[in-house]
């Protein structure tokens, strides 16, 4: 029997699973997946839990639900990939052999990463929303807090969905004021960047929305540490801003099994060919998702699109032709404005977000760079077909590669 190991069983490899699957002889091929959680979270619905509109219930459910039939799967943790001898090593010192190997261990938050971070103010004025623990006791805080200076800070670059501090501050904006209380509160968004996002014209239209909504904007701010006690945010630089209450995105890093085996860069992201997704020293191994050191967001949508050209690849690996099938980097964000509102952004390593109607030209029905309650409509469906669809590995009607058609090319 030939073996293909799939490191990691969240969003990206239990897409592959499910397709490798459907697409293999059950009896020449093992499909194993290796993760030590059981818990299947859907990451994008912790943006919700803080302002009441998700709880936990919406955003839990059991791995194995999600698990193709047939397949082996190990709740354990991963000690290293020895590449060379083509085997995986496990907590308690199990071994796992394989032909082919998909590191599909995602990204993890890393506060110990941040001085200050995880000090005393921790989960009680300092909070993150990006594990299912720091939203919730968000949400708790957001129940009682009575106002004052409210800050949403990105530590580093890169880190998972790109645009969510933005919908963060869009909720918030709009979660205050029915509130009855927006003119107690004082919100900022503080950013390593240069702007509000990594691309111009999609930065132009945020910066325009975030302006009108009375949010400040600190840009340029790297920050080096925490101090509790003046609760401020302290730059490189030496300059400060304070808070009364901190929401931060830490620093992302990938899984130290990475670091371990020698396959990836000094954040723990595997390298990888970014239009191939093969690993850059092995030919056997693969990488997907948000493991992968590859110049786009680290995203579900990029995991999806990825993996349809990873595939490919593989089915080319495994009958030993050349890896045909390209990635274009296409990335694909619903953002939350708020008041029933959302923003689309559609773009790859090339092209940069563009004005448009997406995914039918001239039709839509969502708009590119707009803010519109049918984009709204957007996110709030996607709960549905990451559930029922996209992990299950099925054919969604948007294709891999990202298209022009119904784009407009804007001088900026």
């Amino acid at each position: 029997m030939k073996k293909i190991v799939i490191l990691g069983g969240g969003t990206a490899g239990t897409m592959m699973a499910n397709k490798l699957a459907n697409a293999l002889d059950k009896e020449e091929w093992v499909i194993t997946i290796v993760d030590k959680h059981r818990t299947h979270y859907y990451q994008p619905g912790f943006l919700f839990i803080p302002f009441g509109i998700y709880n936990e219930r919406d955003v839990t459910k059991p791995k194995s639900s999600f698990f193709p039939a047939g397949i082996k799967v190990l709740y354990t943790s991963i000690d290293k990939v020895d590449a060379e001898n083509k085997k995986v090593q496990l907590e308690g010192g199990k071994v796992l052999p394989y032909d082919f190997l998909i590191i599909a261990t995602g990204t993890q938050t890393r506060p110990d990463e941040t001085p200050g971070l995880k000090e005393e103010l921790w989960y009680k004025d300092i909070f993150d929303f990006y594990t299912i623990e720091g939203a919730l006791a968000l949400q708790k805080h957001f129940k009682r807090w009575n106002g004052g200076k409210l800050v949403m800070a990105i530590t580093e670059i890169p880190y998972k969905c790109p645009v969510a501090p933005l919908e963060f501050v869009f909720l918030a904006e709009e979660f205050f004021t029915k509130k009855g209380m927006r003119d107690k509160v004082d919100i900022t968004i503080v950013t390593p960047m240069s702007g509000v996002f990594t691309k111009p014209i999609a930065t132009k239209m945020l910066s325009e929305l975030l302006n009108e909504k009375n949010i400040n904007v600190v840009a340029d701010f790297y920050i080096e540490r925490i101090d509790n006690d003046k609760k401020t945010l302290v730059s490189y630089d030496e300059r400060e801003v304070e808070f009364d209450t901190l929401t931060i995105i830490p620093v992302n890093m990938g899984d130290e099994m990475v670091n371990r085996s020698g396959l990836g860069d000094e954040l723990n992201f595997a390298f990888t060919d970014k239009h191939t997704l093969k690993h850059r020293d092995h030919d056997n191994i693969f990488v997907l998702g948000d493991a992968a050191n590859i110049p786009t967001s680290k995203a579900g949508s990029v995991a999806h699109f990825a993996s349809e050209i990873l595939f490919d690849n593989l089915m080319n690996a495994i009958d030993g032709r050349p890896l045909t099938a390209h990635f274009d980097g296409h990335a694909n964000c619903y953002i939350e404005t708020g008041y029933g509102m959302g923003a689309l952004i559609d773009f790859n390593y090339e092209t940069e977000p563009l004005p448009g109607t997406f995914p039918l030209p001239g039709i839509g029905p969502f708009g590119l760079l707009k803010n519109t309650k049918i984009n709204h409509y957007g996110k709030i469906m996607f709960r549905w077909i990451y559930w029922h669809l996209l992990l299950k590995g099925k054919e969604l009607p948007v294709e891999a590669d990202m298209t022009m058609a119904g784009k407009k090319r804007v001088t900026f």
